[in-house]
């Protein structure tokens, strides 16, 4: 059911991004288009081709993520796509996707890459620096080999282990144990890339396959960045064993706390219940005690466990076999994803594009409505000139030429105000800009690094949060000044010589701000506390600090700066070519009654020629609707409706 849910919406994806560019097409076909406008709808494109759903599956190992990720969405393949066993079979962070840039692969990050000062997001620009094997797809047998280095491990020292970032005191379920030899355990990788051309991949499917406690711990861009941009986690329980203490460290420190929909818990494995010994009634019974008790430990609602057998599942789908498909259970959870999972998506990317098509085409239907006024404008001069005498006409001539006059000397003002308004975007980008952040960045780094006891690495890692929310809030303060002085300057000019303005966008970096505070939350609970400033070294807290934290709140702020920097154009656009407008709608009356000055019997035939001009415009208004009104056909789509949409 998920699975065709989600071609529906990728569908729907498609025909929205193909009417948005048929407008964009009709813009530049009528010259109508222009850079700001171009920009905007060929952005909103690459975003609709490259939306992705992403889904993410979190738990302690031998839970049954991969046989659950395998009975979800490649029951269809006929076979296990990813490895499912006893014992641990995914040893490091695994994203599932597919990019038809590169080939079917796997791209393996090695675990050494901890010891830089450097994120996986930082490595995905580095190719070369992945150890990449080659997937055959068309072998089931190859892919499982190839798929079986997700697993590997190497045997290093406590000391190698401790500088990559792991816990060795062979205590707590997040530390690495000590062997006879004197050695542990590490992954072999540290994340691991699988490019895979399967049909829901594809469409933009992209699945997050978490391997434990042990690597969430270690690697802070996966709690920082990875599980809270999931659009859904599944957190995976075992019905034997019910929630055990590292089953609850995950769940406090990486799901609960990530505050999104599409957060469920799957109590897998309800087949280790199924006693033959036992009634129908009483295995539901106890699937129902071990889900009570589940939803009381996690403080959840017992709606929102979904007990499953991914396994039998999986082995239903390939059979045919619908009797133990519902047995299962796991057409239930496929469906409460779905129903949860896919309209919030969906609205999520219908809120971007509506607002982007609105803008653009209330932008251009205003400049056309502004042509429009001003040619009737004409017409109605012109034929009040009819049967009149040279005086008039020339008294005409003088009230245009004045107009023009005055409007020309408004014009100072405007460019005044551009002035001004080169200097606040100016100061705005002298406190969000990232030259400011890689700055607080290397102070914070310095002062970390010099700082001799726990308390000075706390108030280091406060005062780079303090430095970052005072930022946003100074470039809160001068995007409030050009916003009040633009809505100024768009109500005197269009009070004062009639431009078709409305009102300018809004702006604000709330959602950034909100996004630094969770951030500073992270940082609080996981990192800047003093018994994990007293347990672990300084190198270690410094360099999961920047890896993990300062990371995403340079992220951030890249992207408040094109968000701002996008904003700015949009707010002084259509000033810009109403003004221009304005200007050329002006000569042209001037040049029409002079024409008619100096050789009167051209009255009549200036007349037709508006009027032909104003046909045309109301000609382009009405395509302008019709297509506009496929757009918004699009926008109003349902995913239960596509398929009768398209």
């Amino acid at each position: 059911m998920l699975a065709q849910q989600f071609a529906a919406y990728s569908r729907w994806r498609t025909l929205l991004s193909e009417g948005i560019g048929r407008f964009q097409t009709w813009l530049s076909d009528n010259d109508l288009a222009d850079a700001q406008s171009d920009m905007r709808f060929a952005h909103l494109q690459d975003r609709l081709r490259e939306d992705h759903l992403n889904i993410a599956f979190v738990a302690e190992f031998s839970r049954g993520k991969s046989e659950l990720i395998n009975a979800i969405f490649f029951a269809e393949y006929g076979d296990r796509v990813l490895p499912s066993s006893a014992g641990r079979t995914t040893m490091c962070p695994t994203e599932l996707l597919y990019d038809a840039a590169r080939p079917p692969r796997i791209d393996l990050l090695p675990i050494e890459t901890r010891a830089t000062n450097a994120s996986i997001s930082d490595y995905k620009r580095f190719p070369e620096e992945w150890h990449s094997i080659m997937l055959e797809v068309a072998s089931a047998e190859a892919m499982q080999e190839a798929l079986q280095h997700v697993s590997e491990t190497m045997r290093v020292t406590p000391e190698e282990a401790r500088n990559l970032g792991f816990v060795v005191d062979n205590e707590g379920d997040a530390s690495l144990h000590i062997g006879d030899d004197g050695l542990v355990d590490v992954p072999r990788w540290r994340h691991a890339v699988i490019n895979f051309p399967h049909p829901l991949l594809k469409q933009g499917l992209v699945i997050l396959d978490t391997p434990g406690l042990n690597a969430i711990g270690t690697e802070p861009e996966l709690t920082l960045s990875l599980l809270p941009n999931a659009h859904a986690v599944l957190f995976i329980l075992a019905a034997d064993t019910g929630v055990t203490q590292s089953d609850l460290n995950i769940w406090k420190e990486s799901v609960s706390e990530s505050g999104k929909r599409g957060r469920m818990v799957v109590l897998n494995k309800i087949d280790g219940l199924w006693d033959e010994l036992k009634s129908v009634k009483e295995i539901e019974a106890e699937i129902k005690k071990q889900v009570t008790s589940c939803a009381s430990i996690l403080n959840l609602p017992s709606r929102q466990i979904f007990p499953v057998s991914a396994q039998k599942g999986l082995v239903a789908k390939i059979n045919g076999d619908e009797a133990l498909l519902r047995r299962s259970q796991l057409p239930v959870l496929e469906k409460a994803l779905s129903a949860e999972l896919i309209p919030s998506k969906q609205e999520i990317v219908r809120d971007g594009s509506e607002r982007v098509f609105n803008d653009g085409y209330q932008y251009v239907r205003g400049l056309l409505d502004s042509r429009l006024a001003a040619m009737r404008d004409q017409l109605r001069e012109l034929g009040d000139l009819r049967g009149k005498n040279a005086g008039v006409v020339e008294y005409m001539m003088t009230k245009v030429r004045s107009e023009k006059e005055e409007f020309e000397a408004e014009l100072q003002r405007y460019y005044a105000v551009r002035s001004i308004f080169s200097t606040l975007s100016n100061n705005l980008f002298g406190h969000l800009g990232l030259d400011s952040m890689r700055q607080l960045t290397y102070r914070t780094r310095e002062a970390m690094l010099s700082a001799t006891f726990s308390n000075a690495l706390s108030e280091a890692m406060s005062r780079y949060f303090a430095a970052a929310h005072e930022a946003l809030q100074k470039s809160n303060r001068e995007i409030g000044e050009i916003l009040n002085m633009m809505e100024a300057v768009y109500k005197k000019f269009s009070v004062e010589h009639g431009l078709k303005l409305g009102s300018p966008t809004h702006f604000s970096l709330i959602r950034y701000e909100k996004e630094i505070d969770r951030l500073e939350h992270w940082c609080d609970t996981h990192l800047n506390t003093m018994a994990n400033l007293i347990r672990h070294e300084k190198k270690n807290v410094t360099q999961k600090f920047f890896d993990g934290v300062a990371a995403q709140v340079y992220r951030a702020f890249e992207k408040a700066n094109r968000d701002a920097e996008i904003w700015l154009r949009a707010i002084m656009a259509p000033m810009e070519t109403q003004v221009r407008e304005h200007q050329i709608q002006l000569k042209r009356r001037l040049e029409s009654i002079k024409r008619i000055h100096h050789a009167t019997d051209s009255l009549e035939d200036r007349i037709i020629e508006l009027q032909g001009i104003e046909n045309s415009l109301l000609q382009q208004i009405d395509s302008l609707e019709h297509v506009s009104a496929d757009v918004r056909r699009l926008l109003a789509v349902q995913i239960p409706t596509i398929r009768r949409a398209a």
